[in-house]
């Protein structure tokens, strides 16, 4: 063992050097520090990472790989099980310490206590420093104690209870020692990371990696969250932070989001801004006090819900051919740039779980295969409240109209344009609902239905009829 103290950092859901404790411990300690990402599929839930995530991965994790080149240093990448790799790299290298963040998933909390305790057999000093959330989901309880099921008593707890610290600053990895030899690392080959997209506008909409994370925290906060609260339920404006997959790959930490839209304080799109990072908190309170959720209701009686086996409209669901303009649009953005405005995320989900009556767990998988934002938590909370059956849900007989929420929320249709061009030339008070354009409008705008573009798949408010009388038999 080398008496020059020498730290392995691993990195996980955590790709960035500000606010980053274990990094950050790591250099204070001093010696070399050895940064190390592992690709492990299997972390016990059943929810690898899909394609999304992993596009966005290889690009962040070289990124990341850049900066620490810039001060002679290296990411090491390897793919296996993370306790025998990391054991392997402290071994050739004669390291005595490993640190890392915190684990908040319940499954990758778990694998974390496992390698903990196989790294402590083979005499390795183990540090954990704090996971990514801003509570503790086991300090913040209702007042009879226990968890919370909605979410404005959770954010009037939350602000009465939990102080946010304040970031850590990025160390200066300018000062490390670098290894004389660096232990090898895999190519993306080897990592499951070589993803390619269908489409090149992928590549248009998104610099993953940190220092783009900085650079969009600081354009929002500047300039947009002013206005999130009016800006940010119009798919057709950029008036969301656009931050999620940059939380769900760690580029950015909660702290830094939450110090950065509190400086802009007081103000409306403010507030609302900060009660959205909470939602993401409340998000994560409810998986891990109730982790079954990723694939169960939280509501009991759900669980009699009379699903349809509806492979053919889940297909066009998918593909974005359901013939409700808003709908197809969300789709193809979501196929396009991995992505989706939370606004028709919302109307997407209402749609095949209420006017097709699909389960939920087909739109969670689909999203989770799909989104470079695909975080658990977010995930199975988001579809779960769109189907009614699980915590702080919109009810069930609150059913999204495809059309009024497309004529409210898209006004000049700007966003079905752009993600449906085959309507590009309706004009706006038939660009909704196509079906009710005369021959002489169609024409015109040279669309012929279930041709150009196809009639809806279902009727809406025969739809939400059937759907309300299978609820009616559940409740």
């Amino acid at each position: 063992m080398s008496s020059t103290p020498l730290t392995v950092v691993w990195f996980e859901s955590d790709l960035r050097t500000h606010d980053n404790p274990a990094l950050t411990a790591a250099v204070k300690r001093g010696g070399p520090v050895i940064p190390v990402y592992i690709q492990d599929e299997d972390i016990g839930d059943g929810w690898a990472d899909g394609k999304g995530v992993r596009w966005w991965l290889r690009r962040s994790l070289a990124a990341l790989d850049d900066q620490f080149g810039e001060v002679g240093l290296k990411l090491i990448r390897r793919r296996g099980q993370p306790g025998p790799v990391l054991a392997d790299i402290a071994d050739s290298t004669g390291a005595d310490t490993v640190r890392w963040n915190g684990r908040v998933r319940p499954a990758r909390r778990e694998r974390a206590d496992s390698v903990a305790e196989y790294l402590n057999e083979r005499d390795l000093e183990v540090q954990r420093h704090t996971p990514d959330l801003l509570h503790d989901p086991d300090a913040v309880e209702t007042t009879s104690g226990g968890p919370y099921h909605v979410y404005t008593p959770f954010w009037n707890k939350f602000r009465d209870v939990v102080q946010v610290d304040d970031p850590v600053p990025r160390p200066d990895l300018e000062e490390v020692p670098a290894l004389s030899e660096w232990p090898r690392s895999h190519g993306w080959d080897e990592l499951g990371l070589s993803v390619t997209w269908d489409t090149d506008d992928i590549e248009d909409v998104w610099t993953p990696g940190e220092p783009a994370a900085l650079s969009r925290l600081k354009t929002f906060t500047d300039g947009h969250i002013s206005a999130y609260d009016r800006a940010r339920d119009r798919p057709d404006q950029d008036g969301t932070s656009r931050l999620s997959p940059r939380l769900r790959t760690g580029e950015l930490s909660p702290r830094q989001v939450w110090a950065a839209a509190a400086e802009t304080m007081p103000g409306d799109g403010s507030e609302t801004y900060l009660q959205e990072i909470v939602w993401r908190e409340f998000s994560y309170h409810l998986l891990h006090h109730y982790p079954e959720t990723t694939r169960e209701p939280l509501r009991d009686k759900f669980r009699d819900f009379d699903w349809r086996d509806a492979p053919d409209e889940l297909n066009r669901w998918q593909r974005g051919q359901t013939g409700y303009p808003i709908v197809d649009a969300g789709m193809r953005q979501l196929a396009q740039i991995g992505w989706m405005h939370n606004r028709v995320r919302m109307i997407v989900a209402s749609f095949l779980t209420k006017d097709l009556r699909i389960h939920w767990l087909h739109g969670a998988e689909w999203f989770w295969q799909k989104l470079v934002d695909a975080d658990l938590a977010n995930n199975t909370m988001g579809w779960q409240w769109a189907a009614g059956c699980g915590a702080d849900a919109q009810p069930f007989f609150r059913i999204f109209n495809p059309v009024s929420q497309g004529e409210r929320h898209d006004p000049n249709g700007d966003y079905v344009r752009r993600w449906v061009p085959e309507l590009a030339d309706l004009p706006d008070d038939v660009l909704h609902a196509p079906w009710r354009a005369d021959s002489q409008v169609l024409d015109a705008a040279e669309v012929t239905l279930g041709e150009d573009y196809p009639r809806p798949i279902v009727d809406h408010s025969e739809a939400r009829d059937r759907a309300l009388e299978e609820y009616n038999r559940i409740k």
